[in-house]
């Protein structure tokens, strides 16, 4: 369940807000983070300092992967599988994995971030439905 991340000060979050997360959580995750580290060697984790606004951060697992993705007439039309960060460090675009059963079957397409709409705790594609997704080019990842 979304318990945080959506819904601030009693309104939905900005899409902007959204982006910005997303692109602070994948710059430190490529960037590395600040933290104690041992003489003589490069510094590795998180300060005791840092972990409380570490625990209280965003996570993509939790908040955004696996969950699942509704048109604005409220249909379910796919599911978040994965998250694209580009080699600028920005997340860029979403893989929504569209039909299938356990996976199988399932037709993976990449939707641009800005595309999506959160309403209270519901990730909203507008004017999306599994027929015009299903319609768009399947991602696949480089090898």
């Amino acid at each position: 369940m979304l318990n945080r991340g959506w819904a601030r000060k009693g309104g939905a979050m900005k899409k902007g807000i959204v982006v910005a997360l997303l692109a602070s959580m994948a710059l430190a995750l490529v960037a590395g983070t600040a933290g104690a580290g041992v003489a003589g060697s490069a510094t590795i984790g998180v300060a005791v300092e840092d972990m409380k606004a570490v625990a209280l951060g965003w996570s993509a697992k939790n908040q955004l992967l696996a969950k699942d993705v509704y048109n604005d007439n409220n249909e379910k039309v796919g599911t978040v599988e994965d998250l694209i960060i580009a080699p600028d460090k920005q997340v860029t675009y979403a893989i929504v994995g569209v039909g299938g059963f356990l996976g199988l079957g399932r037709h993976d397409v990449a939707i641009p971030t800005g595309q999506f709409k959160p309403e209270g705790f519901k990730l909203v594609l507008p004017g999306a439905t599994t027929e015009v997704l299903k319609a768009l080019p399947e991602f696949e990842y480089a090898k």
